[in-house]
């Protein structure tokens, strides 16, 4: 029997219209444009700013793209698994949020949560769907409003994180194309560098916590990018070893974009130019769960049918890990 393979066959994106930019960020804390781009990469980041929108209002055009793209309706979607860290409520599930308002009326969902390597994890556990021959589609997004977590007041993360959503189809495919292989790793021993404090099981939302500021990311940034530069550029080596892959098999590597410094570290680790590197942390910031599936968005008409692609991500958990996909489709 010929294995089943789940290939990538649509790609849709969306970032609020807003830009938040390093000259604005001067007036809010005490950084300025050089210091935040010599360190990070990035010079403006997209917010949401309407009152009332969550992670989902981010993710609906997305995959509405993507069904125009791929010529089918919402109800045609069997599965949604959305990968967030700031869902539009603790429940129920920004997956079915999101299914409701597209009107995927014939599809179950439910939300996975491992910070900025969620989308990798959800790639993964969707594949499982679809080489089992159960499902014939499941739509995997990534999303995230990361402001709505954010301490404008604090330089450590403001400088950080942006706002968007990016969404994939995948579907059963032939030729040998598609999702290849995964490495996932986690290790909850870092939890302690990055982290919100309040608003869990352990500590419950309370005036007190709210005064506190409790509620917003925390994160030690060194002891944050040791880790990162480590497993992102490791793990990404180990996937292209393991499968025999050489730096000029592969046409293409989508890094999480966390930090320019990260991303260089993991391409030189590889052995990959950067012009093979996908890179537009500079116009969006680290939108967690939603950089990756943003930088196919953003790349999908140069990618070639057949192209080796190298998807690495490391998150918050920790959690991190690297997917291996052979492109299904010119476009």
């Amino acid at each position: 029997m010929q294995k089943i393979y789940a290939g990538i066959t649509a790609v849709g994106g969306y970032v609020p219209e807003y830009r938040l930019t390093n000259a604005e960020l001067e007036t809010m804390v005490d950084t300025n444009d050089e210091w935040i781009r010599t360190r990070t990469g990035i010079s403006e980041r997209r917010i949401l700013k309407e009152e009332g929108k969550g992670s989902s209002d981010l993710a609906v055009p997305a995959v509405l793209e993507l069904c125009k793209k791929r010529g089918i309706s919402p109800a045609d979607i069997e599965c949604m698994i959305c990968a967030t860290v700031t869902p539009d409520m603790v429940f129920p599930a920004t997956a079915n949020i999101i299914c409701e308002k597209i009107g995927a009326t014939n599809a179950f969902g439910f939300d996975i949560m491992a910070a900025c390597s969620g989308f990798l994890y959800a790639v993964t556990t969707a594949t499982a769907f679809i080489e089992s021959g159960r499902y014939k589609n499941v739509v995997v997004v990534g999303v995230d409003k990361m402001s709505s977590i954010i301490d404008y007041s604090d330089r450590t993360t403001c400088i950080i994180f942006g706002d968007g959503a990016g969404a994939i189809m995948l579907e059963q495919v032939e030729e040998g194309l598609g999702v290849k292989d995964s490495i996932l790793k986690s290790d909850g021993s870092g939890c302690k560098f990055l982290h919100m404090k309040a608003g869990g099981s352990v500590k419950p939302s309370t005036v007190e916590t709210v005064l506190a500021k409790e509620h917003f990311v925390y994160q030690e940034g060194q002891s944050v990018f040791k880790f990162a530069v480590k497993g992102m550029a490791d793990v990404s080596y180990e996937l292209m070893e393991r499968n025999n892959l050489t730096a000029d098999d592969i046409a293409w590597l989508v890094p999480h974009q966390a930090n320019l410094r990260i991303i260089d570290a993991t391409a030189n680790r590889m052995g990959l130019p950067k012009e093979k590197v996908m890179i537009n942390i500079q116009k969006y910031g680290n939108t967690t769960a939603a950089t990756l599936p943003l930088c196919l968005w953003e790349w999908e008409k140069q990618l070639k049918k057949g192209d080796n692609i190298i998807l690495a991500a490391f998150g918050g958990g920790f959690t991190w890990g690297a997917t291996w996909v052979k492109w299904a489709y010119n476009s």
